[in-house]
């Protein structure tokens, strides 16, 4: 799994944190063996989900239909990278204005 998918979740648009392990569950079904889950980096504005993937822009698309059903799509941002590098290029939300930054 050559690269690391970013899965950011915007706190300001989130009710609490109780979802997260409902989600990385979900996540875990929906994508399966194509992820290994790397876990979670949380911030006062942000938490970050992390995973290794050999097909980042795949592995979003299956992990949006989660996302939008858990309906909590429109508070995320994701990107990728390659594993070790520090490059991040964007994939969510499509025409994004905001740089994806991480902490």
């Amino acid at each position: 799994m050559e690269y690391q998918l970013i899965i950011k979740f915007w706190r300001k648009s989130l009710a609490d944190e109780a979802f997260l392990a409902t989600i990385e569950a979900e996540l875990k079904q929906a994508l399966g063996a194509t992820v290994e889950l790397e876990g979670l980096d949380v911030s006062a504005k942000e938490i970050n989900l992390f995973m290794l993937t050999s097909d980042p822009r795949h592995s979003f698309r299956r992990a949006k239909d989660v996302l939008e059903r858990l309906g909590t799509l429109n508070a995320v941002s994701a990107a990728f990278r390659l594993s070790g590098g520090a490059q991040l290029t964007s994939i969510w939300p499509l025409r994004s204005t905001r740089k994806f930054k991480l902490p």
